[in-house]
């Protein structure tokens, strides 16, 4: 909106040179995560108020923690605050015309609606289950589906009016199209190996790393600060990928696609940086507000989405694997206790307490222990991850 105002601004006078500097993409995605941060340390304690004053207090249950035990009635939903600092945010600063930055709005802001009926049902309905499970995962897949049907034709072309025609092709051709290597999967580390994935094959990915991720990170959202800190250092790091990308020069110098439009993803992991780090201001141990399924599905869904876009789906695993681990411990809990219940007759356990973090804690470390090494492991991951930008 303000890149909008800026060049209309310049072409009506000379006088109005300086607002050039709008035009860089480094300056916007820096006032970005400053308008987030700004926004959220602003709004934050009304929005704590409110949700306490409507009675949206965080149930605990019986069987968890006794050290959580205090925490009930603290005010959840929180991830509204983040929601609203990103999508101001954004708006404010990248370039209206990016299709990149509206999809992955949509997807945010589609799975943060999902979170939202959950969260309401479970505090405010008093209902404990909230969404159903297949409910919950058929509205995921609608969105994750729908958002891979479009990116990979989007990735694939140069604008919207292109995206129709190949979309036209493809069906033309009875569902069998050859897309080019950028829309492959890429292999890090590697120079230059793309493994050709077809339509279907990118679809059936994307859809898995978008509700996979959403998932992930919501399972990681138990412990206070846990969570929020590894999204903004992972979105960080995403956007550096998009800005490579996103540029002719750097992605033709580090062999990576060049995605035209993708580097103005960076203003949008600008700003979830700037508003995790707003909502981590609140979150931080002893919490004053909880994100809740509104926003760990919506962060996760947003890091899954960039991640396709700007083709570091298996980077992502890397960089997140906190929130792997997270989600794979909570498969296997599950997993493992149904096959021992069916074997032996009753069930037995893998962990202490699923997801990951609870078991640590159940082991003696502290809840700020958990979180601080959980923090230091993601660092170390994002690092591994951004040095596939130069090791290949």
């Amino acid at each position: 909106m303000l890149l909008s105002l800026a060049q209309w601004l310049q072409a009506q006078s000379p006088e109005f040179g300086y607002f050039r500097v709008f035009q860089y993409l480094t300056f916007r995605a820096v006032m970005a995560a400053l308008t987030a941060l700004l926004i959220g340390l602003a709004a934050g304690p009304s929005v704590i108020r409110r949700l306490g004053e409507l009675k949206i207090g965080q149930p605990i249950r019986s069987y968890a923690m006794e050290s959580h035990l205090s925490k009930s009635g603290t005010p959840t939903m929180g991830g509204v605050l983040i929601l609203l600092c990103i999508s101001v945010s954004t708006l404010l600063w990248f370039d209206l015309s990016n299709r990149f930055v509206w999809i992955v709005l949509v997807v945010t802001i589609g799975f943060g609606a999902i979170g939202w009926v959950d969260d309401w049902r479970k505090v405010v309905k008093k209902d404990p289950e909230g969404m159903r499970s297949r409910e919950k995962y058929l509205w995921q897949s609608l969105i994750g589906l729908t958002a891979a049907l479009y990116l990979v034709f989007s990735i694939s072309e140069n604008s919207n009016l292109r995206v129709l025609e190949l979309f036209s092709k493809w069906v033309q051709s009875g569902f069998d199209l050859d897309l080019p290597p950028k829309a492959g999967l890429l292999l890090p580390f590697f120079k230059e190996v793309s493994y050709p994935l077809g339509v279907l094959g990118f679809v059936v990915l994307s859809y898995l790393v978008i509700v996979g991720s959403s998932n992930a990170v919501n399972f990681t959202d138990g412990l206070d600060g846990l969570a929020i800190m590894p999204v903004v250092m992972v979105g960080s790091a995403l956007g550096v990928f998009a800005y490579v990308t996103g540029s002719a020069v750097y992605s033709k110098y580090l062999i990576f696609p060049h995605i035209p439009g993708s580097g103005e993803l960076l203003i949008f992991c600008a700003a979830m940086a700037g508003a995790g780090l707003a909502f981590l201001w609140f979150n931080a141990h002893p919490a004053q507000v909880f994100m809740g399924d509104v926003g760990a599905l919506a962060l996760g869904a947003a890091l899954g989405t960039i991640a396709v876009i700007v083709r570091q789906e298996i980077v992502l695993f890397i960089m997140g694997g906190v929130f792997v681990a997270e989600a794979v411990s909570v498969m296997l809990q599950v997993g493992y206790f149904k096959y021992t219940r069916k074997k032996f007759g009753q069930g037995r356990r893998l962990l202490r307490m699923a997801p990951l973090h609870h078991h640590f804690e159940k082991s003696g470390w502290k809840e700020s222990q958990v979180v601080v090494r959980f923090w230091i492991i993601t660092m170390l991951l994002c690092l591994v991850g951004l040095s596939t930008l130069k090791l290949r």
